[in-house]
């Protein structure tokens, strides 16, 4: 049997939660205590066999290793290189126990130290562990994770393609910070690269002594603009690596095109490149005309970052062009980037009323991804066989009708997906083609709004308030569970929910805060909740993703033109305000956000998506306000996610981001304060359209990088009003009152205490009531001490 065609399948990156989310559940049991190291590991173990041996039968050629982790990959890649921030000394005999300190902090009698800075990953909603770098930094060899599952998967019969993160990338997206004795003394993260390259090779080497042949290094900064000095960076690094390995590198690149940097990408040392046909599919010309002889190139044609099938004739196409002008043996067939960003497997989805057959049909998780890279390998002359029995060429004939039948269904599906009256809602496209620059604006600037707002509210100086949502115990998850099984009533559930408003209500009342929350406890997920009321959206039983280390999310997906049924949260609001004298904030959902952190419909410009659902939240707000809710706070995470990684791009899309929230805020009177509330996001160099959302408040994480966020302020007069968080929530730890009025008064430095609330880093629904109520309380304590001050 022999060859005559060589092209071969990667994957970048695969799933590593479980189908049913086991390794969320695991670690979540192993932080309370209910299992102990090795029913974790053992858990960890049984879900990398798994993919492993998944994509071993589905024949894929290049099955990563080292893409698993417990909490986040740049996290692992930290501890491996050993660059341990200080305050974690006292935790390095048990490097588990250090890993998590590191993710999450750590408070107990021995202990108390906060966890490291969360921000986004380029432009997704997983979040990755920042790192964090001292002048004088070292470097070593602290962890072998890398190598471990390399040989744990080569004990399975499996040659893996080990992952990680190029030495650059690693530095770019890290943070100088001050070491012990409080100083930076100006030093550049990327100083530190002649220091970290040799232990990059140090692991590099014990990987060869194993019998590693392929390495996969991520270098997601050749996407991004780069100066001189970070491109010299690259050059040097990979030129240092490839002095010092025999190993094959693939360097990896994706979430955009190359453009200026693809003469340096294709002249790197190494043996192939991938890029990114999802996102720029129009690069591969100009990288075909340009990529050295000696190189292979990975063509990223399936889309891992969104959930719809697969165009194959498109594929095709890409990969035909490619092995015409390179040969077969110098194309590899992958996923656009890691398939982390999708879930797992479309056949759990079992149940119509979430996923109508019409919808799902159109649609491709993470499983599905593979059979399409299988095929397009098949269906552009993958492999041809000689010399096999007649047995064998029947066996042949049926395979090749069964592609065939493959690629007919692909291709009926996604004509259909065209024309389908599921989709389109003229209504809504005349609403939409009908805004003026009128239904983006308030009555009144904010200087008036806010005269207006402060006789109405009768607020005190740093008034207090939280994100939204409070703790969803567990008896609140299994009155929801009962009620979708219709064990219990729709009187009963909301009864129940009515029960712990009211307690929620009460107890905000009790500690003092100024501006209460209702706690969300008829909520599921943020996104979630409104997608269910909204036409246009679809929902998956299984859709899980991981978003931060055990925090997954299970987005909706918008398949259609959008628009709302009917009221979504005025019975709640207007309930939750008939419990109290104080004022009660209605609780919203972005546009954006919702567009961000859902599947989103690719037949349309995103931007006509925003504003479809920015109007069904104009329409929500208005309503709100006719209720007399005087404050409503519209949510909007994950503005700075959506921003382009070229710079190119922002104006464009800063636009209509900008357009699609004042579009959802602007409906009311100037009396009604509108707040928004970001989280996890850099925004420092976009703050100016942050301004021009004109919110009346908005919050902001700021106390993981110790109100570092808020250093912009110093240069940019922010007009409006602002509450930076002063502690985190997704730690257990409780923040002492006097490290709360500390960050305030680093706040002070940059707002005017006539605008400054005060307010934890985000909603907490995911934390336990025991260290909600002391952080609250400690929290409550700080504005009084401020205002006695």
């Amino acid at each position: 049997m022999s060859s005559i065609k060589n092209i071969k399948t990667n994957v970048l990156g695969y799933p590593r939660i479980g189908k049913k989310r086991e390794l969320k559940k695991a670690c979540e049991a192993y932080w309370a205590g209910k299992i102990n190291r090795n029913e974790l590991e053992n858990t960890a173990r049984n879900l990398r066999r798994e993919n492993w041996n998944l994509l071993q039968k589905a024949g894929i050629d290049l099955i990563p290793s080292n893409d698993f982790s417990y909490y986040d990959t740049t996290l692992d890649l930290t501890l491996t290189l050993g660059a341990i921030p200080s305050r974690y000394n006292s935790l390095k005999e048990d490097k588990l126990r250090l890993y998590f300190a590191m993710a999450h902090g750590e408070q107990n009698e021995q202990e108390d130290v906060i966890a490291m800075e969360m921000t986004k990953w380029f432009d997704t909603n997983y979040h990755y562990i920042v790192p964090e770098f001292v002048k004088d930094q070292e470097f070593s060899l602290f962890d072998t994770k890398v190598v471990d599952e390399f040989c744990e998967a080569l004990e399975l019969g499996i040659k893996t393609k080990p992952v990680i993160l190029s030495p650059v990338s690693f530095l770019l997206l890290g943070k100088e910070k001050e070491d012990i004795t409080g100083m930076q003394d100006g030093f550049h993260r990327l100083d530190l690269l002649d220091k970290v390259l040799p232990v990059y090779v140090e692991l590099l080497k014990a990987l060869e002594e194993k019998g590693a042949e392929w390495i996969q290094i991520d270098e997601p900064y050749l996407a991004l603009d780069l100066d001189d000095e970070q491109r010299n960076a690259i050059q040097k690094a990979f030129g240092y690596i490839r002095e010092n390995t025999r190993l094959k590198i693939i360097v990896a690149t994706y979430f955009d095109g190359l453009k200026d940097n693809a003469d340096l990408a294709v002249n790197l040392p190494v043996e192939a490149l991938h890029i990114d046909l999802a996102r720029c599919p129009e690069q591969l010309d100009s990288i075909l005309n340009i990529l050295p002889a000696d190189k292979i190139l990975s063509l990223g044609v399936v889309d891992g970052r969104n959930i719809w099938k697969n165009d194959l004739e498109k594929s095709i196409e890409l990969v035909n062009k490619a092995t015409g002008k390179l040969g077969a043996d110098r194309v590899f067939v992958a996923g656009s980037c890691s398939f982390l960003h999708v879930p797992y497997d479309l056949a759990l989805e079992t149940k119509e009323q979430n996923l109508p057959a019409g919808i799902k049909r159109w649609m491709a998780f993470a499983a599905q991804k593979i059979e399409e890279l299988a095929a397009i390998k098949a269906l552009a002359g993958g492999e041809t066989k000689e010399g096999f029995s007649h047995q064998e060429k029947t066996a042949e004939q049926d395979y090749a009708a069964g592609i065939q039948a493959y690629f007919a269904e692909n291709q009926k599906d996604i004509a259909d997906r065209k024309v389908s009256f599921l989709i389109h809602n003229p209504e809504v496209k005349a609403r939409v083609a009908a805004l003026t620059d009128k239904d983006s604006q308030r009555h009144s600037a904010f200087e008036v709004r806010q005269k207006i707002q402060h006789s109405e509210l009768h607020l005190p100086l740093y008034p207090t308030t939280t994100i939204g949502s409070f703790p969803q115990i567990k008896e609140v998850r299994s009155w929801r569970s009962k009620f979708r099984k219709g064990e219990i009533s729709a009187a009963e559930y909301n009864q129940l929910l009515k029960e712990e408003t009211r307690k929620c209500i009460e107890w905000q009342e009790e500690i003092g805060l100024d501006v209460l929350v209702h706690g969300e406890f008829e909520r599921n997920d943020m996104v979630e909740y409104f997608g269910e009321q909204l036409a246009g959206f679809a929902f998956t039983q299984n859709g899980w993703v991981q978003s931060y280390g055990s925090r997954c999310v299970k987005p909706p997906v918008i398949y259609g033109d959008v628009k709302r049924k009917q009221a979504m949260t005025v019975d709640w609001s207007t309930f939750a305000q008939s419990c109290t004298q104080l004022p009660m904030k209605g609780m919203l959902t972005g546009p954006v956000t919702i567009l961000e952190w859902s599947f989103v419909r690719n037949d349309q410009p995103r931007s006509l998506t925003c504003k479809q659902i920015a109007l069904a939240i104009r329409d929500e707000v208005c309503d709100l306000e006719r209720h007399n809710i005087r404050i409503i706070q519209i949510d909007e995470p994950a503005i700075r996610e959506g921003l382009p990684l070229r710079k190119s791009g922002w104006d464009e899309y800063l636009k209509w981001a900008v357009e699609s929230f004042r579009i959802s805020a602007s409906g009311v009177e100037d009396k009604t304060q509108i707040h928004t509330h970001m989280c996890y996001s850099e925004f420092n160099d976009i703050i100016e359209h942050i301004a021009a959302m004109d919110a009346d408040v908005i919050t902001i994480e700021c106390s993981r990088s110790q109100m570092e966020l808020l250093n912009v302020f110093a240069d940019f007069h922010y007009p409006n009003e602002i509450g930076p968080g002063v502690y985190d929530i997704h730690s257990a730890r409780v923040p002492e009152t006097q490290e709360m009025v500390d960050l305030l008064k680093k706040a002070e430095r940059f707002i005017d205490k006539s605008k400054l609330w005060v307010n934890p880093d985000c909603g907490l629904k995911t934390r336990g009531w025991a260290e909600t109520k002391a952080s609250l309380i400690r929290m409550v304590e700080a504005a009084k001490e401020l205002r006695n001050e």
